[in-house]
C-alpha cells in the first residue's frame, strides 16, 4: 500500500497542488489530506485505490523494497506500451 510521503513526493515530481489531485482522483480533498497525513490517519482503501491509479496513469512508478520505499517518475518519451510494462514490472 502507498504511503502519504510518497503520495507528497509523487505529486511534486508532477507539479500538482493537492486540489488537483483529489479532482483528478474522484476523492474528496479530505480524504486526501487524511491520506497524506504524517498521523497515518484512515483512509478508505477505495481512496487508496483511486489517488495510486490516478498518479500511476500520470507516469508515477511506486517504489516499495527491502531497501525502502520511494517513488519514480517514467520518462516521458517512452512509448505507452513500454510504460505499460515498466509499471507492470516487466
Amino acid at each position: 500500500m502507498i504511503t502519504g510521503r510518497q503520495v507528497r513526493a509523487a505529486r511534486a515530481l508532477l507539479n500538482w497542488k493537492q486540489e488537483m489531485l483529489a479532482e483528478k482522483a474522484l476523492v474528496a480533498l479530505t480524504a486526501l489530506k487524511r491520506l497524506e497525513s504524517e498521523r497515518g490517519l484512515s483512509v478508505h482503501e477505495n481512496t487508496h485505490d483511486q489517488v495510486r491509479r490516478t498518479l500511476e496513469a500520470a507516469g508515477v512508478l511506486f517504489i516499495d523494497s527491502d531497501r525502502g520505499r520511494g517513488v519514480m517518475l517514467l520518462n516521458e518519451g517512452l512509448p505507452g506500451r513500454l510504460q505499460s510494462a515498466v509499471r507492470a514490472g516487466v
